[in-house]
Formats: structure tokens, sequence, C-alpha cells
């Protein structure tokens, strides 16, 4: 059936389905009105990200990027199943991407040690970029990349795309509309690391360029599970481990059920555990971390399962809990979430609504507006990751200036928020 029988067909029934399928409502969109799309990164989300974008009939995705040709392949072949031909500019350089004049905005889902480098390029040459999460490896880097889309107006919008849930705005409203009397504490669970063996070193495979891949990180050898997307997000080398690629997604809504999105704690400490030297993943493995706030609940954030802390966020406060993870919102009483005056939405306080994430990015981008996870959010979010690595390798609490974004007079615990060395050629682009 054509679009406009199928919608008649749904219609007569008088019955709305839970889901109609992208390509009943799909009509076309004047190129003028369409939002040119470059993909940096078309691995394991990258892929994830580019399929939902390709989704949107206003969307045209015209240049992809990687290092790696079984990943650009694949990416192409998920092209050409949308619009009948794989009619896309390949680049191997994200830079001559960026510099693509017929590119409006980029996707850009890359290992986290190459966040920053190339966010920032993206915005210093005016696309909109949606930035796969976390920020980077450094706090020095997430505001360096805040100063940028600061300076050049560009939407951005962050891969926290939890934001973009209805539960998690629903749990969120409860805590904000006081449904759970004052909030007493926000508890976060994630999955903690792992240990691996060391991995010997291999030869590098035809259509990879391992040096690009590793690019500005220390140089490592090459083994095909340091390409594993659970095995380098648990590699130093490449990123701050679990407490940061997971953390961040359910620290963020901790921040927005807070009410926290623009300041941020005024403490933080905690202590964790790290694999045994030698093998092949050493990030964080388990670890306990307590946020103090001035005026708002404290967050106490730890590998899932620890301390009777389960996945996901939960809410405590003095009447009752709401608890939300994936797929699933609970709460102490069953009879707060059947209260029609608690629905989402309805109570006083609403915050900003986005029924998926990728289509708030472009209606975004469309309209010059606002994405849901702002530069601004983005960057008090993956402060709380940022700032939980520092006090694990602090070993002590530390005291946070949320304004200022400083330990104060504590020159040790400020070292630790600068970026560290980067290898060769690369470095941060500067911000005229």
């Amino acid at each position: 059936m054509n679009r406009r029988s199928s919608l008649k067909t749904i219609l007569a029934t008088g019955v709305a389905p839970w889901f109609v399928p992208a390509r009943v409502l799909r009509s076309e969109t004047a190129p003028s009105n369409k939002i040119t799309l470059g993909v940096v990164g078309t691995g394991a989300q990258g892929v994830v990200d580019l399929r939902a974008f390709l989704n949107h009939d206003d969307v045209r995705v015209v240049a992809l990027c990687d290092v790696k040709a079984a990943n650009l392949e694949r990416a192409k072949g998920f092209v050409a199943e949308r619009y009948g031909k794989a009619d896309v500019r390949e680049f191997a350089d994200f830079r001559e991407l960026h510099r693509d004049a017929g590119v409006d905005a980029v996707l850009m889902a890359l290992p986290v040690h190459w966040h920053s480098i190339p966010a920032t390029d993206a915005v210093l040459n005016g696309k909109h970029l949606y930035h796969e999460k976390p920020m980077g490896m450094s706090f020095a880097e997430a505001r360096h990349v805040r100063a940028a889309v600061r300076k050049k107006g560009v939407v951005f919008q962050f891969g926290t795309q939890q934001r973009s849930d209805l539960k998690f705005r629903w749990a969120c409203e409860l805590a904000r509309n006081g449904r759970l009397g004052k909030l007493k504490e926000i508890q976060v669970g994630v999955p903690g690391g792992k240990s691996m063996p060391a991995f010997a070193e291999q030869a590098v495979p035809e259509g990879l360029d391992w040096e690009r891949w590793v690019g500005p990180a220390p140089m490592t050898p090459f083994h095909a599970e340091k390409l594993r997307r659970d095995n380098h997000e648990n590699i130093t080398n490449f990123s701050l481990g679990m407490i940061s690629c997971w953390g961040i997604h359910h620290l963020d809504i901790a921040n927005w059920g807070n009410g926290t999105d623009a300041t941020g704690p005024v403490s933080v400490a905690g202590e964790g555990t790290y694999p045994e030297a030698g093998g092949g993943c050493d990030a964080v493995l388990s670890w306990r971390v307590r946020y103090e706030f001035a005026n708002a609940a404290p967050i106490t954030f730890v590998n899932q399962d620890r301390d009777g802390i389960g996945h996901g966020t939960r809410f405590i406060g003095e009447n009752g809990w709401v608890h939300v993870k994936r797929g699933v919102i609970e709460a102490s009483d069953e009879a707060l979430l059947r209260d029609p005056a608690n629905k989402a939405g309805t109570m006083p306080i609403q915050l900003p609504e986005s029924l998926e994430h990728t289509r708030n990015f472009v209606d975004a981008a469309k309209a010059g507006g606002k994405s849901i996870c702002d530069i601004e959010t983005a960057v008090r979010s993956d402060m709380l990751c940022q700032l939980a690595s520092m006090a694990l390798k602090a070993g002590r609490k530390l005291e946070w200036d949320p304004v200022a974004e400083t330990f104060g007079g504590d020159a040790a615990a400020n070292a630790l928020l600068e970026a560290r060395p980067f290898r060769g050629e690369w470095k941060l682009p500067e911000i005229a």
C-alpha cells in the first residue's frame, strides 16, 4: 500500500497503533529543507545512531569517515538500503569532512580518547554536532569543546539519550515536584569494569589504519580485542572506564531529577579497586563515590549491586522512592505511579519533552534552537564522572567549587583537571 492508503486504513480502525512504521509516515522533503549529515565513526555506536538518522526524511547522510574499511562498507550498506544507492563521500581524515561545505551537521561516534579534538574541529567549522558520550578524557577537554560551542553558536546534542525517554523524564518530574517528599539521597548504579588477560601483539590487518585509530593516545601494539568497545572502554589509554562510559547515563538523570543541571557538587570522595597489573584492561573495576551538594540531595554512585544499589537511578525521598532504568520505572508504592495527578507532563514542574533523541537534534538544528542535552547540560553531567575519577586518583575527599570549576587552592587536585599530553601532531584546535 502507498502512504495515504496505509494511513486511511489505520485511521479507519479507530485505534492508534503503538508504532507506525517510518515508511508509512515518511513523505518527501524538499532538498532545501534537509539537514545534510556527515558521520565520523561508523563502528558499533556510530551505526546505531546512523540508522536512527536515516529514518528522518529531512536528513540526508552525505559523508562518512572511518579508519576501518569494513566499518565504512557496512555503513554504506545501510545508506544504500535507505536511499537506493550509497551516494556518499568517503573520508579517512575527519578534518576533510568538517571542511566540506556540503555538510550541515556531524554525528561523532568515536572511541573516547578521540572525542575532544574532532568535536572542537567540527564546531569551529560551523557544524552542528551530535556528540556521543562521554565528553572526553579530562575536564579540560570538556571545557574546551564547550568554549567552541559557545563561540560558534551551533546546536550541540549529547548522546545521553535517556532524556528522550518518557520513563526517565517521569521519574525526574516526580522527584522535582516533591511527590516523594523532600529528597534525601539519589543512588546510581552502573556496570563495573572488567579484567582481561594481557593482549599479545598482533599484525595490523589490511583495511585498518591503526596509527590513526590510536591517534592522540599513547601508542600501543595492535590486538583485535582492543577494537571491541567493551574492551577499549576499559583501557585507560583510551577511556576512563565504566565510571564514565556507563556512569554518564545515570548520573545525567540524577542531575536532572536533582535540579542541579546548572551547578555541581561541593565535594566528592570515594574509593575504588583496579585489575591486577599486566592485564589487558586496567580501568577501575569497582567503586563507591559520594557527592555532596550545597542545596540539593547527595548522590551515591557505585558499580551496580554494591551496597544493595541496583542498576539505574533511584530517587529516595522522605515519603518513598522511585527507581528508573531503561524500560522500567518502579516505586515504593505503585499507587504513586497510578495516580493521574502524578503522570509525566501534568505536574507543576514540567521538564523539556523529547520523544526521540536524534529527532530532537534535527529539530533544534533546523530551528536554531536548543537541544534537550545541550553543551551546558553535557559538561555539568560529564563533570560528575570526571570528579569521581579524580577523587579515586587522589585517594581523598576533594572540595569542589562548581562556579569557578576548580578545587580552590588545592594544586594537586587542580592538576587532575588538565588534559594529558597528546601524541604526535595531535592537539586541541585553538579557539581564536
